[in-house]
């Protein structure tokens, strides 16, 4: 599939498979919430017609495979073969000539929740070097449908009861929110990431540190998980090595008593996923056959 047939997928739909939606629906475009930078009002605008996005933001903007490349980090040709295998094959003939105005963004519908055992799925953590006793004690298989399609991923429950959800292919939620477990303990651990939280678990050996904890799911959730945090006596951070990260400690800072940011012993890796990667290496997995994640 080349570009020019990928980028005629909806870019209204790959957001919402991700459950990001837009802030205000004009009919004819939509106004998103970055999700490039943290992003109070919203200022991405997404125009259904001519299928191009923009984040008047930082001034950047463009197509489909654009924005995946932003969004993932990485080159075209990577940002290409994810989205071949989030279309389906052959299907984005469906898309074409569709006009998406006359549509509403399609939501994640949850169908099952499960035990974490799709061998797919657990494939996938080890290639990440997560240690699947943490993963099964702290996650779930979620199934679910977004446009009359059918997936599955591995679940985190949020505070707002949603899920975030995290395939190899696929990275989003059902809702916007961190996830805050309270222990009877005067310390806090702060994850950008569940997958950070699951590598901090495998790097310490131990499903259930003595400490309460603070996912944010995505730095956008920090202002709700702000007044949690600060209320331990010491918060110790595992944010990303990157802009937003400082930008969020610094913000963190400003609101605890006593906070330690953790940052500097996985340098110069971007975060606690990528340490455990690059120290405890794993072989890589057989995929199985069968329907695609």
């Amino acid at each position: 599939m080349n570009a020019k047939a990928i980028n005629k997928f909806p870019i209204w739909e790959y957001l919402a498979a991700r459950g990001i939606r837009p802030a205000k629906d004009k009919g004819y475009y939509g106004l998103y919430h970055s999700p490039l930078r943290e992003d109070r009002t919203p200022s991405m605008k997404v125009d259904y017609d001519k299928n191009l996005w923009i984040d008047y933001g930082i001034g950047e903007g463009g197509t489909l495979i654009d924005l995946v490349m932003r969004m993932e980090r990485c080159d075209a040709g990577e940002a290409m073969r994810r989205l071949e295998q989030w279309i389906d094959g052959g299907s984005i003939s469906s898309f074409i000539g569709k006009n998406p105005a006359s549509q509403r963004p399609p939501s994640i519908v949850v169908e099952q929740v499960r035990p974490l055992e799709n061998p797919a799925l657990l494939a996938y953590l080890t290639e990440r070097s997560i240690d699947l006793a943490a993963a099964r004690a702290h996650c779930s298989e979620v199934h679910y449908r977004v446009a009359g399609k059918s997936y599955f991923a591995v679940g985190f429950r949020n505070d707002a009861g949603g899920w975030e959800l995290r395939n190899r292919y696929f990275k989003g939620c059902t809702s916007k929110a961190p996830t805050t477990r309270r222990g009877d303990y005067p310390t806090c651990l702060v994850f950008e990431g569940f997958m950070d939280y699951l590598s901090f678990l495998t790097l310490k050996r131990n499903p259930n540190p003595p400490h309460s904890i603070a996912v944010l799911n995505s730095v956008t959730n920090l202002a709700k998980a702000v007044p949690f945090i600060a209320s331990h006596e010491r918060v110790y951070t595992y944010l990303d090595n990157d802009e937003a990260g400082r930008k969020a400690i610094a913000e963190l800072k400003s609101a605890c008593r006593n906070l330690s940011d953790q940052s500097v012993h996985y340098r110069p890796h971007n975060d606690l996923n990528d340490y455990l990667r690059s120290h405890l290496p794993v072989k890589e997995h057989r995929r199985p056959r069968g329907r695609k994640l």
